[in-house]
């Protein structure tokens, strides 16, 4: 069984009561939404005609959201639909990234994440979401859309219908009939400053960028705004993780990099730990319920990079003071033995990123083949510059650094130089960096 929605727009006449009673139903707060109407105009004056597409969570058959949450908090009900256990949710945000849809928001309330979730309290209950009953038009229909003698199922088969970014893989349950294609495209309209009653949303002034052009005559004037989430922690933390798993990287090489005494023997490992205590303590900040991190390990979902990347860096937490502790009781070959090992949890440490990134299906440069080997060559890079100074011959590692360097630019540049991209959205985002 699988519920899923078809916006009939040829019905559809914009009037947002589908927005207002979901906000009532569900208590979504001002400046949030689970279902909006996006209005866009097409056309030069007096030649002008309004068009209209009403946007919400796709309850996909393969729902990114469900398998990045590292708590288990979102889950695919037998029914179809995709629901979220906002007691669960440590407000990771993660789920945002893996939504191609933007869905899902933060509520700055209860740190939690929200959605729509097909009015489920209802649908147990044998009635129809709260959007469906408020509809004048009757333009919202709803059913099983895996079973053909289903009407939703049968308007799917009779009607053209389009859904949603299908490319991303997810298998939309959203299904559109008579919408104007651009309107489920982002970045084909233009976007003036100013909307119909309002101005743009102040987290999202931006324009699109020049060397993605839009289509004339076609303006996007009334849209949701969504924030932009993983912020200036997850740079950070790129950096400080970077610089830890580059620190132990280097380690078993420092005597053939000219890098001996204390810089040698006990350097990296403290370092190395300094960083992941910071690393762990970015990670653990931008929680919007940072109280609750510990269900990371009470709860966790082993298909979430999230919760691999925790476990990566909880064995490099280990390892780190183990050899520590060697150095200090003075079994040195054990603990520089034991280096190696560091050095390959440190390689996991640096890249593990990119596999998490992989599950941001709503984030398409984040996809990218050249991530992983990005992330590689900066911790190379940062492990030395953190050892270049200490370095009693710097001649030697000084070449590593600029031969890192070289590379770091080398992939920076491919990945905004790329002449074919897998979709619309990556060819976007890339001109957003030019």
């Amino acid at each position: 069984m699988q519920y899923g929605f078809l916006l009939d727009h040829h019905r559809c006449i914009g009037c947002h009561a589908c927005t207002v009673a979901c906000k009532s139903e569900n208590s979504v707060p001002v400046s949030n939404f689970r279902t909006w109407v996006k209005y866009q105009e097409k056309g030069r004056f007096p030649a002008v005609k309004r068009h209209f597409a009403v946007l919400r969570c796709n309850h996909c058959t393969k729902p990114p959201c469900v398998e990045i949450c590292p708590v288990n908090a979102l889950s695919k009900r037998g029914d179809g639909i995709v629901d979220l256990d906002k007691d669960a949710c440590i407000g990771c945000r993660a789920c945002m990234q893996g939504c191609p849809y933007d869905a899902i928001y933060l509520n700055e309330d209860s740190g939690s994440a929200e959605k729509c979730h097909f009015c489920a309290h209802r649908v147990e209950k044998g009635l129809q979401p709260a959007c469906v009953v408020v509809c004048p038009e009757q333009a919202i229909v709803t059913g099983d859309v895996s079973d053909p003698k289903s009407r939703i199922a049968r308007m799917i088969a009779e009607n053209e219908t389009l859904v949603r970014r299908p490319e991303q893989g997810t298998g939309p349950n959203v299904h559109y009939k008579g919408v104007e294609p651009t309107m489920l495209t982002p970045g084909v309209a233009e976007r003036p400053e100013t909307y119909l009653w309002s101005d743009r949303p102040p987290h999202k002034p931006e324009a699109w960028p020049a060397d993605v052009p839009t289509q004339p005559d076609n303006r996007v004037v009334l849209d949701a705004g969504h924030r932009v989430e993983w912020g200036w922690h997850v740079s950070a933390y790129l950096v400080t993780k970077g610089v830890a798993a580059g620190a132990a990287v280097l380690a078993p090489f420092l005597g053939m990099l000219g890098v001996e005494g204390f810089a040698r023997d006990w350097l990296p490992e403290l370092a190395a730990l300094v960083f992941t205590l910071v690393t762990t303590f970015l990670l653990v900040h931008d929680l919007a319920r940072p109280q609750y991190f510990f269900r990371l390990l009470t709860r966790p979902n082993t298909r979430s990079w999230l919760v691999k990347g925790g476990w990566i860096l909880s064995a490099f937490g280990m390892i780190l003071p183990a050899i520590l502790a060697l150095r200090f009781f003075g079994m040195t070959e054990l603990a520089d033995t034991l280096r190696w090992a560091s050095a390959g949890i440190g390689l996991a440490v640096a890249g593990y990123t990119a596999f998490l990134f992989q599950q941001c299906e709503g984030r398409d440069l984040w996809q990218g083949k050249l991530v992983l080997p990005h992330l590689l060559v900066q911790a190379v890079l940062c492990g030395a510059v953190l050892y270049l100074p200490f370095a009693d011959e710097p001649a030697t590692l000084s070449r590593v650094l600029g031969a890192a360097l070289v590379l770091h630019l080398v992939v920076m540049l491919a990945e905004q130089r790329k002449k074919h991209f897998r979709t619309e959205n990556e060819r976007q985002a890339t001109g957003f960096l030019s």
